[in-house]
């Protein structure tokens, strides 16, 4: 499916089967924790699920495990590849693997980079519409969460 963003970017989005490979240079993941949706707290954007870029030389797998640990200090546990979107601006184009995570474990860290670290909520809606990241919004992520709760991942 296709369709424009919040900010006026094309968003090419495609679900994925168990068997494909992640080609993307970004991850995204649809994290959970103890049965709740694990999200971290960026210190710009607000409260959104963990993600970011590949770095060179990195799977996806390796670096949504990264990032997750980074972000939440959560241990990636099992990660299921359900969605692909490809981003175009005027700037660049960018492909981002989607995953939904479980993690097995949070670990306190004394630094989460550019987070403030783990918050867990029930529900995206749970969360006080001032604290939340745009990205919360964005229909390519809503999509993703929706396919996430078709497949039986999630429930509210």
């Amino acid at each position: 499916m296709e369709f424009i963003d919040q900010k006026n970017q094309h968003i090419k989005l495609r679900y994925c089967g168990p068997n494909e490979e992640p080609t993307g240079d970004h991850v995204l993941g649809l994290t959970q924790y103890r049965n709740k949706l694990l999200f971290t707290k960026h210190r710009k954007r607000g409260i959104e699920f963990p993600g970011g870029k590949c770095e060179k030389g990195e799977t996806s797998i390796e670096a949504l495990s990264r990032e997750i640990y980074e972000e939440t200090g959560g241990h990636l546990e099992v990660a299921y590849y359900i969605a692909q979107y490809t981003v175009t601006n005027a700037q660049r184009v960018f492909t981002k693997d989607v995953f939904v995570c479980v993690v097995s474990a949070l670990e306190s860290k004394q630094d989460y980079l550019e987070t403030e670290g783990p918050i867990c909520f029930s529900t995206i809606d749970n969360i006080p519409p001032q604290n939340k990241s745009f990205l919360l919004d964005d229909p390519a992520i809503l999509k993703c969460v929706e396919r996430m709760m078709m497949l039986g991942f999630y429930s509210t």
